[in-house]
C-alpha cells in the first residue's frame, strides 16, 4: 500500500485532462496583514488576495509559497488556472461529482462536507488516498 501524504494543504495535481501541464502563476498583493502558507487556498478581493474561507465567491487557487505579508505591500505567487486540479488529504472516500467545502485555517486547510459547494471531486478516491478537486465555476472568478 502506498504511503499517503497526510500533511495539510492543497497540492497542484495538473490541469483537468492534462496532469502534466504546468500551472499558470500570477503575483498578487496581500489584502490583509497575515501569513499565508504554501498550499493555502486564496480568495481575490479588489485585486488582492487573502486566505480563502468556505462561502467566498472568488477563490482563485493556491499560494505557491509560505509568506508573512503586509496589506497592499507584500506580493505572493498564486496558481490561477480555472481548470487546475488540486490534491488534498481529507481521510474520506469520495466519488466524482461530489461537492465539498473548504475547511481549516492558514497552513491547515482541507475539504469537508458541502453546504457552499466550493469544490467538485474530479476522481474517485478511497479514504487512504488524496482527494482530487477543482474549484467550482461558482467560486472561481475566471470561470
Amino acid at each position: 500500500m502506498a504511503v499517503v501524504d497526510t500533511s495539510a494543504g492543497f497540492r497542484y495535481a495538473g490541469k483537468l485532462g492534462n496532469p502534466s501541464a504546468p500551472p499558470t502563476v500570477q503575483r498578487f498583493y496581500f489584502k490583509d496583514t497575515e501569513s499565508l502558507y504554501k498550499g493555502d487556498m486564496v480568495n481575490v478581493e479588489s485585486g488582492e488576495v487573502d486566505l480563502a474561507a468556505t462561502g467566498d465567491t472568488a477563490i482563485i487557487g493556491i499560494a505557491m509559497e509560505s509568506k508573512a505579508g503586509t496589506d497592499s505591500t507584500t506580493q505572493i505567487d498564486v496558481i490561477v488556472d480555472p481548470d487546475a486540479v488540486y490534491a488534498v488529504y481529507d481521510a474520506n472516500a469520495r466519488t466524482v461529482g461530489t461537492l465539498l467545502d473548504l475547511s481549516g485555517s492558514a497552513g491547515a486547510q482541507t475539504v469537508t462536507t458541502s453546504s457552499n459547494g466550493n469544490f467538485v471531486v474530479v476522481a474517485n478516491s478511497a479514504a487512504d488516498e488524496l482527494t482530487q478537486v477543482m474549484i467550482t465555476g461558482t467560486a472561481h472568478p475566471l470561470k
